[in-house]
């Protein structure tokens, strides 16, 4: 199931599509599987059918899905883990971004990754309120 978040800054298409991305990494729908068509799933998730033709577009550039033969969008062959590694990458871009924003430095940064690659203890503070 896809859940969506309308207060959240990140735009509904990539909600969707991460949601999507989520089902087929954890074996919820299968390769080769027919995913939703845009206009029942738009319908469902009461959200334009641009955006799910959007989210749609990205996975199959992404690899995740596929256009079949009879024009029905399936779901690729996908190599789990690389996928499972490029969408944790793509998180800790996010974190790095905002623990730079929030004045860590970027010695600081290095040296805390340093440590965990090392086994180390970090100290991480306070946790955020």
């Amino acid at each position: 199931m896809i859940q969506l978040n309308y207060r959240e800054a990140k735009p509904i298409y990539e909600q969707v599509r991460d949601g999507i991305r989520r089902l087929v990494l954890i074996g919820a729908i299968l390769p080769g599987e027919a995913v939703t068509p845009v206009p029942e799933l738009s319908s469902r998730l009461a959200i334009s059918p641009n955006a799910v033709g959007r989210a749609y577009r990205e996975l199959e550039a992404e690899g995740y899905l596929k256009t079949g033969t009879d024009g029905a969008v399936l779901v690729a062959a996908v190599d789990r883990r690389r996928s499972c590694r490029a969408e944790l990458l793509e998180r800790f871009d996010d974190v790095v971004l905002k623990l730079l924003d929030l004045g860590m430095t970027e010695g600081e940064l290095q040296e805390y990754l340093f440590g965990l690659v090392n086994g180390g203890q970090n100290d991480t503070g306070k946790p955020c309120d």
